[in-house]
């Protein structure tokens, strides 16, 4: 019939027109409306950073909606939320298992992606799965001990019976009957050893899938999501082992802080997507100079910290100085649109760990250090004054 819609045709216009809207509420105007004057003036104008950006989630949210409608998936949020992770690069294991499967099959379902999301999520530690499994390690732990407790009472059980049927046996009596009882019970207790033998090896397989849980959980726990760097918890831990190897090495230890200059400009001008793969990417360059010695993680925010145990606090300025200019002396473009970037560039303070009396203080002295390399202009490393 000519006029007609499909069911499939009219999800599609559906979601269209659910799109355009979300579109058009990005610049405050509505379907059945023209725009005033007033806020005519205040939508933003072609070619400015908010005109960038409102188009760049306009174009998102179409993309969102056709790659949707091309595999004739669901409306769901977890199918939007994978398909932004692939549409925008945001998870880079969403999109290598994506660009695998189309590859393979051409096209994707609703339940693979479901399993896709599940085993996304396989790795995440709640404090809902922490729990669930210090309640296994509590009843492991429970059960072990029945399990010792049990078997030595059956072990003090079986000593007791031997010697009162031991009493039992003469020399010129007939001591068949008590050989029978003796042989019984060691089938009894024979047969109970293998019970408990079988009850613990099964413990220890319980024991050992934990373990390799909390394994995880504690991996999880010390490490950035987004960078993969280690996180300041992890950091706190290194720092206390490698003072000591330094104390008892003769060695130096210096600490630097690395924080990216103007980085919320970097997010409100080309979006938080493009900000974390600055994050990344600078965690990248941070992360070509560790090795045993040296040691990098993600302190919070925009904000890194590196570890250098051999070099004094001189040598470790012109290390990070070293990536500090090997990151501004670089030309960053912005995959949503193709645009150049602005220069991106970092600024540091590295101080002395061992001229203070506690890591804490050497860590305020980089900081401050930090403060200063930002004050007086950003992207260059200041050295703490070790007296400060």
């Amino acid at each position: 019939m000519t006029g007609a819609l499909s069911p499939s045709a009219g999800s599609h216009q559906g979601l269209t027109d659910r799109l355009a809207r979300w579109a058009k509420g990005l610049s405050g105007r509505s379907d059945d409306e023209d725009m005033p004057d007033a806020q005519e003036a205040q939508r933003p104008r072609a070619g400015t950073a908010a005109n960038r950006e409102v188009v760049r989630r306009r174009q998102l949210y179409s993309d969102i909606g056709d790659f949707l409608f091309a595999h004739d998936l669901d409306l769901t949020p977890v199918n939007f939320s994978v398909a932004l992770d692939y549409l925008t690069g945001a998870n880079v294991g969403v999109e290598k298992a994506i660009k695998a499967v189309l590859m393979e099959r051409g096209k994707i379902t609703n339940s693979w992606i479901e399993t896709l999301s599940a085993d996304q999520r396989a790795d995440e530690v709640t404090p809902e799965s922490l729990a669930s499994m210090l309640d296994k390690v509590e009843e492991n732990l429970s059960h072990f001990s029945g399990l010792m407790h049990e078997s030595r009472n059956s072990a003090k059980d079986y000593g007791a019976a031997l010697q009162e049927q031991a009493k039992g046996l003469s020399d010129d009596g007939d001591n068949e009957p008590v050989l029978a009882r003796l042989v019984g019970l060691t089938r009894s207790m024979v047969e109970k050893t293998r019970q408990v033998e079988s009850q613990l090896r099964e413990n220890q397989k319980q024991t050992h899938a934990l373990k390799s849980s909390l394994e995880t959980a504690r991996r999880a726990a010390e490490h950035d999501h987004l960078t993969g760097l280690p996180n300041r918890r992890a950091f706190e831990g290194v720092l206390r082992d490698e003072l000591v190897l330094a104390q008892e090495n003769g060695e130096q230890l210096s600490v630097a802080f690395c924080d990216i200059d103007h980085f919320k400009v970097i997010n409100d001008t080309h979006g938080h997507d493009t900000g974390d793969r600055v994050l990344k990417f600078v965690a990248g360059l941070l992360s070509k100079a560790s090795d045993d010695h040296c040691h990098v993680a993600r302190h919070g925010g925009e904000e890194f910290v590196m570890l250098f145990r051999g070099k004094s606090a001189g040598e470790t300025c012109e290390a990070v100085d070293r990536v500090r200019q090997d990151l501004a002396g670089r030309s960053l473009v912005n995959r949503s649109n193709g645009e150049r970037m602005e220069r991106v560039s970092f600024s540091a303070g590295v101080a002395n760990v061992l001229a203070y009396e506690d890591p804490r203080a050497a860590l305020k002295a980089a900081d401050r250090a930090l403060y200063l390399a930002k004050e007086h202009g950003r992207n260059r490393v200041y050295l703490a004054a070790e007296a400060d």
